[in-house]
């Protein structure tokens, strides 16, 4: 006569080893990440030594939430610097950068980054 073997309980998985390898490699991740780059946008201060006089005709870009002007004349950004460098006897001459209105302030980021790239090293922003 046989008998049959005693059924065996089947034993669950722990879940523990798992939860404890997927937090390491959360961890993991969140110190080898990077979540943006920072950006530094030189502006002159207003007295300071390094600040020059303003002279020649008047440079002021005004930045709203539709676009820019220049002096009051509505503008495209890719011909701001050309209008800008008619205006301009070198690119240290002082421009002035203001925002109105429910401008953002990506907008006039993207104005000044733009005079930067042209070459245009005074921008001074103002309210």
């Amino acid at each position: 006569m046989q008998f049959a073997a005693a059924p065996h309980k089947r034993r669950k998985p722990s879940l523990t080893p798992m939860i404890d390898v997927v937090f390491l490699l959360l961890v993991f991740f969140m110190l080898a990440s990077q979540f943006g780059l920072d950006q530094v946008i030189r502006l002159p201060l207003a007295g300071s030594s390094t600040a020059r006089e303003y002279t020649g005709p008047p440079r002021l870009v005004t930045v709203t939430e539709n676009g820019l002007s220049l002096n009051g004349v509505a503008l495209e950004l890719g011909a701001l610097s050309t209008e800008i460098g008619v205006l301009t006897e070198s690119p240290k001459d002082t421009i002035i950068l203001r925002g109105q209105g429910a401008a953002s302030t990506q907008n006039i980021i993207d104005v000044l980054a733009h005079l930067q790239a042209a070459g245009f090293e005074t921008v001074v922003l103002v309210d």
